[in-house]
């Protein structure tokens, strides 16, 4: 430890001659850039460890207004071409990147500290190394990280097929769901997750007046009670790990569901024992899978007559952004609730589209839903023997 402080006050003389990139500002850090976020203030420095920074985070960082990001871990590390770095450049935010697991540690949070050049330096003294990056350097970084993208896809595809020959139950499976007050029965359900482009889909949702018209269900996903709040919206429920949703959400008077992992792995539900500390009551829900599908078997079990997704896991990006290796639960899910779940943003698309074009738009949403439930079914063993089943029934039937 000795020899990284006075490596630091060595760089820390060499710094002297530099002009700040910002006045002297607090700094504030921590692993999970999600638990940092609400902590933040306009002008702070948040401190992170976020390898491969995803844009949902860069998002959150721009719109606290921080003054600059620094990153322990490499904001892109070559895996694939995350966004969130790109996102922190394009709002002129500064990012000081690579500064290492032992800075991380040295930093003294709370304390004032100011950018100069590659370096972050406290008012104590300490003078903390990294590398400063520029839009061109992370389009740079992002191009050669295009160059893995193959590789990532065959990795993803393969740990898919694999979990989905452990976890197939879930189709057919009986789910034991809590006895909830909230009435889903033949309703619409609004799930909402804290994910990519939730503030636009909550927003257009509002805009074409969905929410009046159809009062749905609100099941908000850990933070996206907050979303919800934030829109002056109470949600009916809240399921997660309760792990990313204020105090404030869970004491609003929804009712509370922590998803509890699959009974077998005996790691119960962590998220109740926060509940338990506020002085609230929760029914646990044990599913397999993220917090998102488990809201999803939810409401799909609970009779939901149709589930609108907002910030929801569609795309490759942005799983890889979550750092999962695989889509089996998610894909499981979607093949169970089948044309059930349409997304918000086909939803907003729909309520804007004139009449005559309506059954179009609504076929276009169906196709598209369907497509990866499609190729998954054609690229699998499981997939293969169906077609050839259903080929072997329509010869027999019209021969």
């Amino acid at each position: 430890m000795d020899t990284i402080r006075n490596a630091q006050i060595t760089d820390q003389s060499k710094a002297f001659d530099e002009k700040p990139s910002l006045a002297y500002a607090r700094v504030l850090k921590d692993r999970r850039t999600k638990n940092l976020i609400p902590r933040l203030r306009p002008g702070d420095i948040a401190f992170i460890a976020h390898q491969d920074l995803d844009a949902v985070a860069a998002r959150a960082l721009v719109e606290k207004r921080v003054s600059a990001v620094v990153n322990a871990a490499a904001s892109i590390s070559g895996r694939y071409p995350n966004r969130g770095p790109l996102i922190l450049m394009q709002a002129g935010i500064p990012l000081l990147d690579s500064v290492g697991e032992e800075a991380f540690l040295l930093a003294p949070d709370g304390s004032q500290a100011t950018l100069m050049g590659d370096s972050l330096r406290f008012q104590s003294g300490l003078c903390l190394q990294g590398k400063r990056l520029t839009l061109e350097l992370v389009e740079q970084q992002m191009e050669a990280a295009r160059a893995n993208l193959d590789r990532e896809l065959t990795l993803f595809a393969k740990n898919t097929l694999a979990y989905i020959e452990r976890e197939k139950g879930l189709l057919a499976a009986p789910i034991e769901v809590p006895p909830l007050k909230t009435r889903f029965a033949d309703r619409h359900v609004l799930i909402v997750v804290r994910g990519e482009g939730y503030k636009q889909d909550l927003a257009l949702l509002l805009e074409r007046g969905y929410l009046h018209d159809a009062r749905p269900v609100l099941l908000a996903v850990d933070g996206g009670a907050d979303a919800l709040l934030e829109v002056h919206l109470r949600p009916d429920v809240i399921l997660g790990d309760m792990d990313s949703v204020s105090d404030e959400a869970l004491k609003c008077g929804a009712e509370l569901v922590v998803h509890g992992y699959a009974r077998e792995d005996g790691r119960g539900a962590p998220g109740l024992e926060r509940i338990k500390k506020l002085g609230l009551q929760a029914h646990v829900f044990h599913m397999a899978g993220t917090s998102e599908d488990a809201a999803m078997l939810l409401a799909d079990e609970l009779g939901a007559r149709l589930i609108v997704a907002v910030g929801t896991h569609f795309s490759l990006e942005e799983f890889l952004d979550k750092g999962r290796r695989g889509m089996s639960s998610t894909f499981l899910t979607r093949l169970r609730i089948g044309s059930k779940l349409v997304d918000a943003k086909g939803i907003g698309r729909l309520l804007e589209t004139q009449p005559h074009q309506l059954f179009r738009a609504f076929a276009l949403i169906l196709l598209a839903a369907s497509t990866p439930i499609l190729a998954m079914l054609f690229i699998s063993g499981a997939g293969k023997a169906l077609l050839r089943f259903l080929a072997l029934l329509w010869h027999y039937h019209f021969r």
